[in-house]
């Protein structure tokens, strides 16, 4: 099958790659570029565990070929932390908070609750849940999921104003 030369951005590194017209971006970014974080749950777009921030929205990378991804920038959940290491405060906000049990939807998860906080930072619980409704968790009642999203973003208020 023809390969088609793509150009993406992913978590501040560029890459090129040949890539068929038929690979979608989730098997792109855990295939080609072995970024295994976020998850291949339903590939059919209900579940989210597959979600990355793409050009400043939230995307089901099952859902969008690569080659749609052409001059893209692309986080995903291995580009959250901090050059040295340190936590984003939303993934210390699901550590502290217990915003998991078994963390098969906690990349899509925390990568939804980034793009929702960039666009409102400082939701109220039913903001939150509104926000992360397309991410599926089958285990916590996301009672912890939303404490963790609040303190995320109390956390990034403070950071912000101390800034």
């Amino acid at each position: 099958m023809a390969k088609r030369l793509i150009s993406l951005t992913v978590n501040g590194e560029t890459f090129e790659r040949a890539v068929e017209n038929r690979t979608l971006l989730i098997h792109f970014l855990r295939e080609d570029l072995e970024l295994k974080g976020a998850h291949i749950g339903c590939e059919t777009s209900h579940c989210g565990a597959c979600t990355v921030d793409m050009d400043g929205r939230s995307v089901k990378s099952c859902t969008v070929f690569a080659v749609q991804a052409e001059g893209a920038n692309i986080r995903t959940i291995e580009g959250m932390a901090a050059p040295d290491g340190s936590l984003h405060a939303l993934q210390e906000g699901f550590r502290q908070e217990h915003g998991l049990q078994c963390g098969y939807c906690t990349p899509g998860m925390i990568m939804r609750a980034y793009r929702l906080l960039q666009e409102n930072a400082n939701p109220t619980d039913d903001e939150i849940r509104m926000g992360i409704a397309g991410n599926l968790c089958r285990c916590t009642g996301y009672q912890n999921i939303v404490k963790a999203i609040r303190h995320a973003a109390d956390q990034l208020r403070v950071k912000e104003a101390a800034e």
